[in-house]
């Protein structure tokens, strides 16, 4: 009867070791997922790093806004390019008219 008992103790022992094997590995999966989620984020980390110095060096130059104003400038000089070219344009057909009549009177 004892060699019957081991051999159920042993059986159980055994699965109770199997069990560990698999919950073992199954935390050094979840660890190397953890490694590899760590490893992303100081990715990250380098990358908000770089944003942020680009960002200084930026403000250093203008401001946002000196950036905004230096916008609107730039499309009223667009406005006034467009306003000026077609008065001279208009001006150039004028005087193209008078020489043209000019000519035949």
């Amino acid at each position: 009867m004892s060699s019957n008992g081991w051999e159920q103790h042993s059986l159980m022992v055994l699965k109770e070791l199997e069990n560990l094997s698999r919950s073992m590995q199954a935390l050094r999966d979840e660890l190397q997922g953890l490694k590899n989620e760590l490893a992303e984020m100081r990715g990250q980390q380098v990358n908000i790093l770089e944003l942020k110095e680009w960002k200084n060096k930026i403000d250093e130059v203008c401001s946002p806004s000196q950036l905004e104003q230096l916008k609107k400038e730039t499309e009223d000089l667009k406005h006034f390019k467009t306003k000026a070219v077609t008065v001279f344009v208009v001006i150039q057909f004028i005087m193209a008219v008078a020489v043209f009549l000019e000519k035949f009177i």
